[in-house]
């Protein structure tokens, strides 16, 4: 977090600042199962002690894969500690996230993201394994200047617009064609006006940093209209609160620019999805546990958490790529890591060891997950992976450094790759859970519900006839 970053230690302070900012209204923020961020706003002037430490009340029976109409009460209980002041809202709002608790018991919910996150967090120190896991996600978005989606009984289609797009270096505009613009997959670290995204990414760094993100850098990615944004890692629950943060900074500068940004792996069709790599290490006394004498630099527990990612990654695409247009990313030819393999110079594989000039740089880059991930889970997921990988020493064999898109077919055999759909990874995920189960961290109950939840996806996918199906079957 970068010194804009907002915590209250009681009341007293939180009504000081509100009282000296004119803070008009409190947003209660929580995700979903899906990973949506949402929220509930109260007028300051019903903000009291007593809501400050006991919540408020919300109707869990409307959010999708939560509680029933018949035991629908639920209760958001603030984190004072993570606070953030809404760039976007016309009346002053400060933004708190919370996690969700059952009003009767107090008990936190067990199909709470951000439950599930502290669990995991908690895990980490109860099981020895060190003190802290540090988290760095990379999430890459399109801007597109127009969206248009529709999907009726009796016609399916979508179409979308941006002046980079090469398909635009023929259209007539009122003030002219520049013809400045990217190539298919031709995006990567262009000057303008071939980016000409610049001045709207660094619109969105200087909001994120006023939200209290301390952002690093940005550039433009490998497909035109294709961008990233890079802020510093943290702690798994604050690296999923911040990711939050930033998806919704992202999104709403754009559109207050008149613009539309997506983080949809594969918005388009032909070029380069969107990824979300994803750096993680475990510390322990304050010192790097995956720093060592080992390949790259790497200690036996670093190839070990390496061993479980590769292990269970199958299972963990539930909830790493848990859309349907994941896997339309996930597919040879598009720099996609597909390839269940770890290389400190390759990056087609699926973990990936960055440079680092430091022990305390050691840290392992998972290299398939995308940012249509609930954060809460897919974090959680990946560090119960990697932490049985430890548990259990799962080695994960030699390292693959030769081009992994240009090996032989024989060769290319014998390296297992990510789910090729949803549905594989959520049948996955219901055949390899027990290690998510450690701790108390995830539940069956709560797996079962998201499996639930994410099949009526699968379902809606697998029935709708699609345009393509027209085109290859309709003559037949």
């Amino acid at each position: 977090m970068s010194d804009n970053s907002l915590s209250f230690k009681g009341y007293t302070e939180l009504k000081k600042y509100c009282d000296e900012n004119d803070i008009q209204y409190i947003g209660f923020e929580f995700t979903d199962p899906r990973g949506k961020l949402q929220h509930t706003d109260q007028h300051i002037s019903t903000v009291d002690k007593d809501l400050f430490e006991s919540g408020v009340m919300i109707d869990g029976s409307s959010i999708a894969g939560w509680k029933a109409i018949n035991e629908s009460d639920m209760c958001l209980v603030p984190d004072w500690t993570k606070c953030f002041l809404d760039p976007f809202a016309a009346q002053p709002t400060l933004k708190v996230f919370c996690t969700i608790h059952d009003p009767i018991t107090g008990d936190p919910y067990e199909r709470c993201p951000r439950v599930v996150a502290k669990r995991a967090e908690e895990y980490i120190k109860k099981g020895g394994f060190g003190d802290t896991a540090y988290f760095g996600p990379e999430a890459e978005f399109f801007i597109f200047d127009d969206v248009q989606a529709k999907a009726d009984m009796n016609e399916v289609s979508y179409k979308i617009d941006s002046t980079e797009g090469p398909y635009n270096s023929g259209t007539a505009y009122d003030d002219g064609n520049t013809g400045h613009r990217p190539r298919m997959k031709g995006g990567y670290f262009p000057e303008a006006p071939v980016d000409s995204g610049a001045d709207l990414r660094a619109e969105m760094c200087t909001v994120l940093t006023a939200m209290g993100l301390s952002v690093e850098k940005h550039h433009h990615e490998v497909a035109p209209s294709q961008h990233e944004i890079g802020v510093t890692f943290s702690t798994l629950v604050d690296a999923a609160d911040e990711l939050q943060m930033f998806k919704y900074g992202v999104q709403n500068v754009a559109h207050i620019y008149g613009k539309t940004a997506t983080f949809m792996p594969k918005p388009v069709f032909g070029d380069n999805g969107s990824g979300m790599h994803v750096h993680q290490s475990v510390w322990k006394g304050g010192k790097p546990t995956f720093a060592g004498d080992k390949y790259a630099g790497l200690s036996d527990t670093a190839l070990y958490y390496i061993g479980g990612i590769i292990k269970h990654a199958k299972a963990l695409n539930a909830f790493t790529n848990p859309s349907t247009n994941s896997y339309k990313r996930l597919v040879p030819g598009y720099e996609a890591p597909v390839l269940l393999a770890y290389s400190a110079r390759n990056r087609s594989a699926s973990c990936r060891i960055p440079f680092g000039s430091s022990p305390k740089a050691k840290r392992v880059e998972v290299r398939f997950p995308d940012a249509t991930s609930n954060p809460y889970l897919a974090f959680s997921a990946m560090l119960m992976a990697g932490l049985d990988g430890i548990d259990n020493k799962i080695h994960p064999g030699e390292a693959m450094d030769k081009d992994l898109y240009d090996l032989p077919q024989n060769e290319l055999d014998q390296i297992p790759n990510v789910c090729g759909s949803l549905r594989e990874a959520l049948g996955s995920l219901k055949e390899d859970h027990d290690f998510l189960l450690k701790g108390d961290v995830f539940t069956e109950d709560m797996i079962n519900a998201y499996i639930d939840l994410k099949m009526e996806e699968v379902l809606q996918y697998e029935t709708m006839p699609h345009p393509i199906e027209f085109l290859m079957y309709y003559s037949s």
